[in-house]
């Protein structure tokens, strides 16, 4: 494919090709692959072959032009200073033959305010594809950097799989709840990126499963975070940090606004339903975080269904649970 091609996408815009990125040397891997003892090491055996049937060169895209992120700030609002930061990035590589280049990015702040999903809607913005690492999970650092093909059930990490078996060399990775990993954890979880997030070192990053150098200096990081204090500075100082706030009341309806138009008309029963939400049901909406505001409107239009109504109204939400906090709003 010629450096210029057009790559389309899921989102409103298209992704031109900067360049062809090579990820991984085909020397390395052809040569630990004839080290392999005969009718051993099949998984690894079988890594090396695919790796060199497939080849070293990935896409590396960029769009070309600054995209209208108009919906996402609406839907979004309390995001704003983020999407302002990926902004001047996509402006930087415009018009030019360098790929896509994000600092890695910190989302910090309480739980159920969206952070996550927007980590997923910017990966689907810039279509590079994404991969979720969720650190709440993690007993080990394998996930991210492979675990040793020593070792039973081994296989590649995150890192490597996104890289190799994608399609991108620059593709985003969002580590999810960065500080929920285990600081009890024989192996150090967040070990692997001292070197992932320095774009110098990221160049040479090593699996351990696979031991060949990759290519990850382009890999789009977000994480994201409730409390700092338990991310190492050095972790830190890697990133640019993001403190991002529960959104205000009005902030809040909007969101609901959105989600409302979203789900309704992202499915076709959605024709049944009048376009625009009550106002008490925004009301009602606008006290839940975000990351609820989703099933509660989900749950009303199934029982705005089984009623009758062509609208969602407020006996139709569930209501919160008794001693569930709500989310506080930024005055």
């Amino acid at each position: 494919m010629a450096s210029r091609d057009l790559v389309p996408v899921s989102s409103s815009f298209h992704l031109p090709v900067a360049q062809m990125r090579r990820v991984f040397h085909p020397g390395d891997v052809e040569r630990k692959l004839a080290k392999l003892p005969e009718r051993e090491y099949e998984n690894l055996r079988n890594t090396y072959q695919r790796m060199i049937e497939r080849g070293p060169q990935r896409f590396q895209v960029k769009p070309s032009g600054v995209p209208d992120m108009a919906a996402l700030y609406d839907t979004l609002p309390n995001f704003t200073e983020v999407l302002d930061d990926v902004k001047r990035h996509v402006a930087l590589a415009q018009d030019s033959r360098d790929g896509l280049e994000v600092t890695p990015m910190l989302l910090l702040g309480p739980p159920g305010i969206g952070k996550t999903h927007f980590a997923k809607q910017l990966a689907d913005l810039l279509g590079t594809g994404m991969s979720l690492v969720p650190m709440s999970s993690m007993t080990a650092g394998w996930l991210l950097s492979g675990s040793s093909s020593q070792w039973k059930g081994a296989k590649p990490g995150k890192v490597f799989e996104a890289l190799v078996d994608g399609e991108y060399a620059n593709p985003v990775i969002v580590v999810d709840e960065i500080d929920k990993a285990s600081a009890d954890a024989q192996y150090d979880p967040l070990g692997a990126l001292y070197s992932l997030l320095e774009h110098d070192t990221a160049q040479n990053f090593t699996d351990e499963f696979a031991e060949v150098a990759i290519d990850a200096s382009q890999v789009i990081w977000i994480t994201t975070a409730n409390d700092e204090r338990s991310i190492p500075d050095p972790i830190l100082n890697r990133m640019n940090v993001f403190q991002v706030d529960a959104p205000s009341p009005e902030q809040a309806r909007a969101i609901a606004r959105n989600l409302y138009q979203g789900i309704r008309a992202a499915h076709d029963w959605g024709q049944h339903f009048s376009e625009a939400p009550l106002e008490d049901v925004l009301d009602l909406l606008a006290q839940m975080p975000p990351r609820e505001m989703r099933r509660a409107l989900m749950t009303g239009f199934g029982n705005a269904r089984l009623a009758g109504h062509d609208e969602v109204q407020m006996a139709d939400l569930p209501r919160a649970s008794a001693g569930k906090s709500r989310i506080g709003f930024v005055q």
